[in-house]
């Protein structure tokens, strides 16, 4: 009796959609567009399919398909061409046209999320809704950067914080709002609602749009414990699992441009709120110190407020408070 053939091995069903690991961005595109996350090969770290890769298969899902060769036929074989004649010198070549994506289109249109055209009508609503002013000032960062130098592998080994800059300015600005406690006023209506407490907003910018959570009471907790929690908030929005009370009752915000190469800018109100603290760069630059010039690390800051409620020399005032804390960086710990 012949040998009979072995029976193939049953293969392992095909991968769905919830098995495959995306970032959210690439599932929401991805379920907009009804495709399959597991048709759709990821470059992430770990094969992590990215908002890029969906976007790339987009593309060449709507490249037209070359036309088929009828059967039986050869494609021509080109003559071989005849020597080329020597030629008179050419002109300088034209300037080439703007190029355009990989199909050769020159615009593509997207239409805008509901995360992102909700921020687009809140940032519409601060300008219209408020007197926005700015005012600037500059911190010699030297002081609170040699502290930190001194303490933040100490923190790291004995907590497992990596100590940021952030949490002196989170730490400095309520200190400072405390004394000028209108920059963490509200307007409601023909009434100004004077909040007893910080709750500090954070900006973070994840692969869904901006967002702005916040650290609850921020002004009763120490360095450390504000360091956490911005960690924590930071995760959450990058992660896209913020709750609802994540992101409301904030009275005050801090953005930070300068992790973005940002040296100097205009931070848009986070209404309601009345203030808005813009960080940027530091960078090495040159300052009088004592008749002398002497190199410092230097920040350039710059409030936004709603000029209804706060007038400029309370704005002034708590901006130079901000530098005389972050220069002074021992005074964050004199409650």
């Amino acid at each position: 009796m012949p040998p009979q053939p072995a029976a193939a091995a049953p293969s392992a069903p095909p991968p769905t959609a919830s098995d495959v690991r995306a970032s959210p961005a690439a599932r929401r595109i991805a379920t907009e567009q009804d495709l399959n996350l597991a048709e759709i090969p990821g470059t992430g770290r770990g094969g992590v399919v990215s908002k890029p890769d969906v976007i790339e298969h987009l593309d060449r899902s709507a490249a037209p398909a070359p036309a088929a060769q009828p059967a039986g036929t050869q494609s021509p074989t080109p003559e071989p061409a005849a020597p080329a004649a020597e030629e008179p010198p050419k002109a300088p070549a034209p300037t080439p046209e703007p190029r355009g994506d990989r199909n050769g289109a020159r615009e593509t249109r997207e239409k805008m999320s509901t995360r992102r055209r909700r921020i687009a009508e809140h940032l519409l609503e601060s300008q219209h809704a408020t007197a926005h002013l700015t005012t600037f000032n500059e911190i010699d960062m030297s002081a609170v950067e040699a502290f930190r130098g001194r303490v933040k592998e100490r923190i790291e080994k004995e907590t497992g914080l990596r100590l940021s800059f952030m949490p002196f300015f989170v730490r400095a600005a309520c200190m400072a709002l405390r004394q000028y406690p209108t920059v963490n006023a509200s307007v409601d209506g023909d009434h100004i609602v004077y909040h007893h407490y910080v709750h500090m907003g954070i900006a973070v910018a994840s692969d869904a749009g901006l967002v702005v959570p916040n650290i609850k009471d921020a002004d009763r907790k120490g360095l450390i414990q504000i360091g956490r929690d911005i960690v924590t908030v930071a995760k959450k929005a990058r992660d896209g699992k913020l709750v609802m009370d994540d992101l409301t009752g904030g009275t005050f915000t801090i953005t930070n441009g300068g992790v973005f190469g940002s040296l100097l800018s205009t931070p848009i109100i986070n209404f309601p709120q009345s203030g808005i603290l813009g960080l940027h760069k530091m960078q090495d630059r040159p300052v009088a110190i004592d008749g002398r010039v002497e190199v410092r690390p230097m920040m350039y800051v710059a409030l936004s407020y709603d000029h209804r409620i706060i007038d400029g020399q309370q704005a002034v005032l708590f901006l130079v408070r901000v530098k005389e804390l972050m220069e002074d960086p021992a005074l964050l710990a004199i409650d």
